[in-house]
């Protein structure tokens, strides 16, 4: 018998038995189901975190001077422990460092923030970002003014009491009016606004319009900081290899500062993208982990149902394996026919479930905060997957149903 046609009995099979195909491939249905969506998952999140969030939180051509790093994953109490007692970076470090740094086209910025609320005309914004920056801060973050205008090095050095504030602190706020020359209070001091940003969206489902920047040495700096304190200098380069020269600079300059000797580790942190990127693939690296045991429990479970099926049909088809026979069918036709109907199976419930996945991961990209998006090799893999499944316990059933007498298949009623 042709392989083909043996698939071809082996869809009238499925369409005449539908109940009973249905719990045959129920268990590689979701296991494909599953191997699709969580793929198109951190596949999608991981475009998703090189693309955007990295960016975001970082910057392009940027890195951060801390005292501690921002972002860590898995780090044990006792490196917190030590990263919590480090000196912090003070205004006088960010200034001598603004000042070595001589790779050319290099901008700076002081940085720091922390929750609050905002006011204006009786309403109140809660849970507001409130961040005190430089004046390089907007170019460095790639923020563009969308109405008024960001604030000047003389008002930053000068600490004068101005705001450019996010699109939906604008919204909530001063929807309606003109924001430019409003006087709004960051947790109770007057700030005059001279700008807006536009609008940024958001990020895993966080707005990222919900702050507002005002110069770092205004009266913010009591709200967000102790005394004379920063979170990090930020600085951005043209090119890595600038970033790279600068970033030793910065190294030398801090440890001169705090007095280290050669064989003493930084006290401080350089933190780049390629941190933040770190983290994440720790995070991805244990959902592929995870994810395919519980992608091959399903197909387990899949297939023993599979190969229950198939013997139960061997047992109910008795009597038809031995006509075949005895009209001149082979071993290898009998074998050929079960199994085809076994893989026939699989492939059905993994082709159902590439689709079904296919469609789970455009719903949680649309409706969800998560980035999801399908690789073609998962669609594949899942094929395979379905065709190895039925052929692994597709083999005992056909084999089963080979070696029967016909002359005893006959006989069976």
């Amino acid at each position: 018998m042709p392989f083909y046609e043996a698939i071809r009995l082996a869809l009238q099979t499925i369409r005449a038995q539908k109940l009973k195909s249905f719990f045959s491939v129920i268990g590689v249905f979701i296991g494909v189901t599953f191997l699709i969506a969580a793929v198109s998952i951190v596949n999608g999140m991981n475009r998703y975190m090189t693309d955007k969030f990295a960016a975001t939180i970082v910057g392009v051509n940027t890195f951060q001077l801390r005292h501690r790093p921002n972002v860590g994953f898995n780090v044990p109490d006792s490196v917190w422990r030590s990263w919590r007692r480090r000196p912090r970076i003070t205004f006088a470090d960010a200034d001598a460092v603004t000042k070595g740094i001589t790779v050319p086209g290099v901008l700076t910025s002081w940085f720091s923030e922390d929750q609050g609320t905002v006011e204006y005309g009786g309403k109140i914004a809660k849970g507001i970002d409130l961040q005190g920056a430089g004046a390089d801060y907007f170019t460095i973050k790639n923020l563009n003014i969308a109405e008024g205008r960001p604030f000047s090095p003389q008002e930053a050095k000068a600490g004068i009491p101005v705001a450019v504030i996010g699109f939906d602190v604008a919204d909530k706020l001063l929807a309606g009016q003109d924001p430019i020359g409003k006087t709004i209070k960051i947790q109770g001091l007057p700030y005059t606004v001279i700008g807006v940003i536009e609008r940024q969206g958001t990020m895993l489902g966080m707005s990222l319009d919900k702050f507002v920047v005002a110069p770092a040495t205004s009266p913010i700096q009591r709200d967000v900081n102790p005394p004379h304190v920063v979170d990090a200098l930020m600085v951005k380069a043209g090119t890595i290899p600038d970033m790279n020269l600068a970033m030793d600079q910065v190294e030398g300059i801090m440890r001169a500062r705090r007095h280290l000797r050669p064989n003493q580790d930084d006290n401080f942190a350089l933190e780049t993208s390629a941190a933040v990127l770190d983290w994440w693939s720790g995070i991805s690296r244990l959902m592929f982990y995870f994810g395919p045991g519980i992608v091959m429990i399903s197909l387990v479970v899949g297939g023993i149902v599979i190969m229950n099926i198939m013997l139960m049909a061997v047992a109910e088809r008795t009597r038809e394996i031995g006509v075949r026979k005895s009209l001149g069918a082979k071993r290898k036709d009998i074998m050929r026919q079960f199994l085809a109907e076994a893989i026939t199976l699989s492939t059905v419930g993994a082709a159902a479930g590439i689709a079904f996945g296919i469609v789970l991961s455009l719903l949680i990209q649309a409706f969800t905060p998560l980035a999801a998006q399908v690789a073609p090799w998962s669609v594949a893999v899942g094929v395979l997957l379905g065709s190895v499944v039925g052929v692994v316990f597709g083999t005992l059933p056909a084999s089963r149903a080979s070696k029967l007498d016909p002359i005893t298949a006959l006989r069976q009623e």
